[in-house]
């Protein structure tokens, strides 16, 4: 099973860019589909992005569309969330996520993942 540590988060202005990485150690890396996840202030965690083991397929929540990108590298058993356009409503702890997956498919609902990273705080000043 693999281990997951993010980093990245901090204070930004609004419009500004992030890049948030999640790192994996352990073994089967490309073998995993991952996510991003985020909880705001007094919010329940919800979906950001998906990719796929190969990173074939992305899939994205509504609010994240045209602003966030999610890719991955399997060679360096990373995953990436480039954030831009940023918005004080994207004020939240975000959360890297792992779910073995095999078929290409990504998995938009948190329960379906199984391992977890700790969390980075991502916030937007207005």
């Amino acid at each position: 099973q693999v281990q997951l540590v993010e980093s990245g988060g901090g204070l930004v202005q609004a419009g500004g860019s992030l890049r948030l990485s999640c790192t994996a150690s352990g073994r089967a890396f490309s073998w995993y589909a991952m996510g991003w996840f985020r909880r705001p202030p007094g919010k329940y965690r919800e979906f950001v992005a998906a990719i796929s083991q190969t990173g074939g397929k992305t899939d994205y929540a509504d609010s994240a569309k045209g602003r966030f990108t999610i890719s991955r590298d399997n060679a360096k058993n990373t995953v990436a969330l480039q954030m831009n356009s940023l918005k004080p409503g994207d004020t939240a702890v975000y959360y890297c996520a792992a779910v073995w997956s095999l078929g290409g498919l990504t998995h938009t609902v948190a329960n379906e993942y199984d391992v977890w990273g700790q969390g980075t705080q991502v916030t937007v000043s207005s």
